[in-house]
């Protein structure tokens, strides 16, 4: 996560859609968006933007690959390349059957 500097776990915490974490992350989106997120208060426009927190989730996306995984219906490995694990699997399965009954 690249947390250095004290208090770097609750100054770069979950923000946007896909709750994005961690200094280096920050780095890596703000060098992507041209946006200092490391300097004071910058880190919030992810939180305070819309346009930050729809572009910073599409950037997690494509940067990790997610979508070669949703297009095989493969949810464990999305998870798992989102969090880092497996928590909320059972709830996210529930809500991706339900956007299914919705949308296909």
């Amino acid at each position: 996560m690249g947390n250095t500097q004290k208090g770097d776990g609750i100054r770069f915490k979950g923000r946007g859609l896909i709750q994005l974490t961690g200094r280096n992350n920050y780095e890596e989106y703000g060098a992507h968006a041209r946006l200092n997120l490391t300097k004071a208060g910058n880190e919030n426009l992810i939180a305070k933007i819309p346009k930050y927190a729809v572009d910073v989730s599409l950037w997690f996306w494509d940067r990790r690959n997610l979508n070669t995984y949703a297009d095989n219906d493969d949810l464990r490995s999305v998870t798992r390349r989102v969090n880092g694990g497996y928590n909320g699997l059972d709830d996210r399965k529930q809500y991706l059957d339900r956007a299914k009954f919705f949308l296909l």
